[in-house]
């Protein structure tokens, strides 16, 4: 059976809602299909931000959202100038659903439920005649002289033009090499640390503000660090897998980290704020209480593993101890064996190659009328509400240059 349609979206995430809601707002004769492989749509905003649905960011200059973005930011710059945070919050407050700002930036609903954003996007294709079509696995792509077919297990599909909004999909990967584009190789991004040492093992739910570099790259971060039952996280740790996804995957993700427990301070001040310390305090025992910004029991850690017992005074305290915790403070070295994924925030770095892609209008830079919109391409941001915000302005400009 042979169904047409002018446009058929590939993929029933928030890329592919977001093309093809903003599509038929703006031309409503129209006739447009989203194709999604699974029972459901929009999965991965019911789970994204911990159920919350973290939509975007609050880094409204266009030349400041890119650098969230360890592959894209050359490409993103125009496209953010276009419709980047500020416009996120407009186009969900035009359709009925109220952001707010979090402390550290991220943007919610103020429902604090995905499902204010899923309901907004099953409104506005209901209302809008959208179809949505869920188990329609795409098992080929054609270009035919004037338009495209898309088989799927159960039907064939005619369009004129075709939007492609799979995410990190290898086997639509697989069909858009088979039409002549490049595919960047995926390789995780956003992961924790896997580390054993008997430093953190009983500490988990313990954070502070560190900075971290991974040994023999120029790999940095800082940022909170949280301690895990498997090792480290938080994001210090996830903006180190984002920006050095690659490195880390050719390393099979067996590496050493220094950490800086003090973040911005360095071996030779740590040493003269310990001697002080030692001054001030002479009668009070060096492991009870953290003279720094992070808890009790992660002091006590440091402390044993400087080589200092749970008794010593600071007044007892040898120079090699001292110079030892100023090290230990400062200068900790930990062996990460694997990965673990964070929560259910699961993002690669690969996918088409962005020198294929016009990103004035999102379109193949080898095929005419075949557009792509989020993690389909080789784009990919830390955590923080940035990647679903690159879903949304390709989304954008990909409908800007269907309907140009």
């Amino acid at each position: 059976m042979k169904q047409d349609y002018d446009i058929i979206i590939v993929g029933g995430g928030a890329a592919g809602f977001f093309t093809a809601i903003n599509i038929v707002e703006r031309n409503p004769l129209l006739k447009v299909a989203i194709l999604e492989r699974g029972t459901e749509v929009l999965t991965k905003v019911r789970i994204s931000g911990g159920g919350r649905c973290n939509v975007t960011h609050a880094c409204f200059e266009p030349n400041e959202l890119v650098k969230y973005y360890p592959r894209g930011e050359k490409e993103l710059r125009g496209p953010f100038h276009q419709f980047a945070s500020g416009d996120t919050i407009v186009w969900f407050e035009r359709h009925g659903v109220e952001l707010k700002i979090e402390d550290d930036g991220r943007m919610f609903p103020i429902t604090d439920s995905s499902q204010t954003i899923i309901d907004c996007f099953q409104k506005a294709v209901d209302k809008l005649g959208i179809k949505v079509l869920t188990g329609q696995s795409v098992n080929h792509i054609y270009k035919k002289e004037n338009y495209w077919q898309v088989e799927t297990k159960q039907q064939n599909f005619h369009c004129e033009k075709l939007v492609m909004a799979t995410g990190s999909n290898p086997k639509i990967w697989e069909m858009l090499s088979g039409l002549g584009h490049s595919i960047v190789s995926a390789v995780p991004s956003l992961f924790t640390f896997n580390i054993k040492d008997k430093r953190i093992t009983d500490l988990p739910g313990v954070s502070a503000i560190v900075s971290v570099k991974v040994k023999d790259t120029k790999l940095t971060s800082t940022g909170p660090l949280l301690i895990t039952h498997w090792g480290m996280s938080g994001p210090a740790i996830l903006k180190l897998s984002a920006w050095g996804a690659r490195v880390l995957a050719e390393k099979n993700y067996q590496f050493s980290i220094h950490v800086n427990w003090l973040n911005d301070i360095d071996l030779a001040e740590a040493e003269k704020i310990l001697r002080n310390l030692k001054h001030e305090h002479a009668k009070k025992t060096v492991s009870k209480k953290s003279p720094f910004d992070f808890p009790n029991r992660l002091w006590e850690s440091l402390v044993l593993a400087a080589g200092i017992d749970n008794e010593t005074k600071w007044a007892d305290l040898s120079k090699t101890q001292l110079n030892s915790l100023a090290s230990v403070l400062t200068q900790s070295m930990f062996q990460v064996n694997g990965k673990s994924t964070f929560k259910e925030e699961f993002v690669t770095a690969g996918g088409i190659d962005l020198r294929e892609i016009n990103f004035k209008t999102m379109e193949s830079k080898l095929h005419e009328n075949l557009f792509f919109a989020g993690e389909i391409v080789n784009i990919d941001a830390i955590t923080g509400g940035f990647n679903f915000q690159n879903a949304w302005t390709g989304g954008f400009i990909a409908a800007n240059g269907i309907l140009a």
